[in-house]
């Protein structure tokens, strides 16, 4: 990969239909990002031509084996930046927010599924990725404010 083209992602909060947050526990393998860490599911964009919307609901579909539609992703926020993985890189990516996902449904390819109550995420919080701590910060930032 160039040095300085930034990662590109897209990832998802995941709110069940009882208002518990879905994260996915990540393996504990070497060679991925955050192996062991509870993180949000999403993934990298496909270069060029797909959008971060495309690569939400592609991503998520793949990883939780459950379609969500466009329609039911809210973008949360953009973030074009220091990478908060990797040191030294750029990151460039939208979150997003999808709601009234039936945990039962699903069926988690990658890592394993985490539900976590709203009042107890600070509860995980070092157990987060970065990315994931970022997203939470800004969902309860703006949740706070209405």
């Amino acid at each position: 990969m160039n040095a300085f083209r930034p990662r590109e992602f897209a990832c998802a909060i995941i709110i069940d239909t009882l208002g518990r947050f879905l994260f996915q526990k990540r393996d504990d393998v070497p060679g991925i990002l955050h192996p062991g860490k509870t993180g949000l599911f999403g993934g990298h964009r496909e270069p060029d031509d797909e959008t971060y919307l495309q690569c939400v609901v592609r991503e998520v579909h793949e990883e939780i084996s459950y379609y969500v539609p466009p329609e039911r992703f809210d973008s949360l926020v953009s973030y074009d930046g220091s990478d908060l993985d990797i040191e030294g890189g750029h990151l460039r990516g939208e979150i997003f927010v999808a709601r009234d996902i039936p945990a039962e449904a699903l069926f988690v390819t990658e890592g394993c599924l985490r539900i976590v109550e709203q009042n107890n995420v600070t509860v995980i919080w070092s157990e987060l990725s970065m990315t994931a701590q970022f997203a939470m910060r800004i969902f309860f930032s703006i949740k706070s404010k209405r």
